[in-house]
């Protein structure tokens, strides 16, 4: 790549040459007009020529005094630039601050640019929103892995009881309670307790008869025991199996007080404060056993890694969520005129907040990024980008001087009725 700062040297230099040769042809002017002779045109072309060598001269001097030091002389006030670099950078870094980077220009920046309706454009293209959706999938590992972090976790430890136990937990579970039943998913509970039951008492049925025989002996004696304990057992445990097969799906005796109960619970929750308050503080209680804390670890641990695991893969359930929801945030924007309005409003409103610490910040770091330049480097980056431009106020000086000479010189010539003294 061919360096930039290279046609800005050459057009400085071939303006600074232009400037020079008038100036030589200034001087020439000058020495010929005294070789010829005298009278009142050479006169003229004296006086106009050597102020225009003035004029030159001292405007080389004061383009040159910008940038270095003229012919190298320690001359009071000279080298700018390189003298001044610190306070030039101190003054560009407030100037900038307080003048460009404004709470106003900022809110006119934003309006002009509409924010919203950008990003309205690019979520709601899923060509577009889908590498940002893969690459918030990407950063999930990372946020689980935040959350993981031994302060997080004490901290959740501490806070899910009493969140999960507080006030309003009675009413999440009677409320629960009222969507299983309008949906019949309390009959589905039921059944499963049901067959569970069926399932312990089949297991169970030798130490069950065991269990009532001892009863039996207990309460009649010996004897008793000897004669009935066994007829007892097989009695009890027959009728036992025999209502329970009688309880199906419908309006058993058995079911109906089920839902009896369940609606008086939540009656009971959703009313009496004292019931709410002991069902919150038993949930705290569950919630900070040991044994319920090692079972949501593990249950949290296989979470995590099934969402890691869909996260990195890219046909994942993760990508598809993140990228609907994106697309579905892009779509809502693009159709709702006052939510884009709210949007903007809101990032205008947050980087206002931010303007009055961000102009200092930018004021010094502008500062710093000056101060941290090679002086010599600095100086002439900037000399190539307005040195054209100030040799050209060297050349309106040698123009102007040579001008304003002559015009002087007839001023006087005619003031003087033709007596002027060189």
């Amino acid at each position: 790549m061919p360096n930039p700062d290279d046609a800005l040297r050459s057009a400085l230099a071939r303006h600074r040459a232009i400037a020079t040769f008038l100036l030589v042809v200034m001087a020439g002017l000058t020495l010929l007009a005294y070789r010829l002779p005298p009278n009142f045109w050479t006169d003229l072309l004296a006086a106009s020529a050597k102020a225009g060598v003035v004029g030159g001269l001292a405007d080389w001097f004061a383009v040159t005094a910008l940038f270095r030091r003229p012919l190298g002389l320690p001359i009071p006030h000279t080298a700018i630039i390189p003298r001044q670099k610190e306070r030039l950078g101190q003054g560009l870094g407030r100037f900038v601050a307080n003048h460009v980077f404004t709470e106003a220009e900022l809110r006119r920046v934003i309006a002009r640019l509409d924010i919203a309706s950008i990003l309205a454009g690019f979520l709601a293209d899923p060509k577009t929103s889908r590498p940002a959706a893969q690459a918030l999938a990407a950063a999930v590992p990372r946020l689980l892995r935040t959350l993981e972090d031994g302060r997080a976790l004490r901290l959740t430890g501490r806070l899910l009881p009493r969140l999960a136990g507080g006030p309003a937990a009675a009413l999440v579970v009677a409320r629960a309670l009222r969507a299983l039943m309008a949906g019949g998913q309390h009959q589905a509970v039921f059944d499963l307790a049901l067959a569970q039951l069926k399932i312990v008492l089949a297991a169970k049925q030798e130490e069950l008869r065991d269990a009532i025989k001892r009863r039996v002996r207990e309460q009649g004696g010996k004897l008793m025991g000897w004669a009935a304990g066994a007829y007892v057992a097989d009695k009890v445990l027959a009728v036992l199996n025999a209502e329970l097969e009688k309880v199906e799906p419908g309006e058993s005796d058995l079911r109906l007080a089920f839902e009896a109960w369940i609606e008086a619970e939540i009656a009971r929750l959703e009313n009496e404060p004292e019931r709410a308050a002991a069902m919150g503080r038993a949930i705290r209680s569950a919630l900070s056993h040991p044994a319920v804390a090692e079972w949501l670890g593990d249950i949290w641990a296989r979470l995590r890694e099934a969402v890691v695991a869909d996260a990195a893969n890219p046909e994942g359930r993760t990508i598809a969520l993140i990228g609907a929801a994106l697309v579905n945030t892009g779509t809502f924007l693009a159709e709702d005129e006052a939510a884009r309005a709210r949007l903007n409003g809101a990032v205008e409103g947050a980087f206002a907040t931010l303007v009055p610490s961000a102009q200092s910040r930018l004021a010094e770091f502008i500062a710093g990024v000056v101060k941290g330049w090679d002086t010599a480097e600095v100086t002439e980056k900037i000399e190539l980008r307005v040195g054209k431009d100030l040799q050209y106020v060297r050349i309106n000086g040698t123009v102007v001087g040579f001008l304003a000479g002559g015009a002087l010189y007839l001023l006087i010539f005619w003031l003087a009725e033709g007596r002027v003294v060189h």
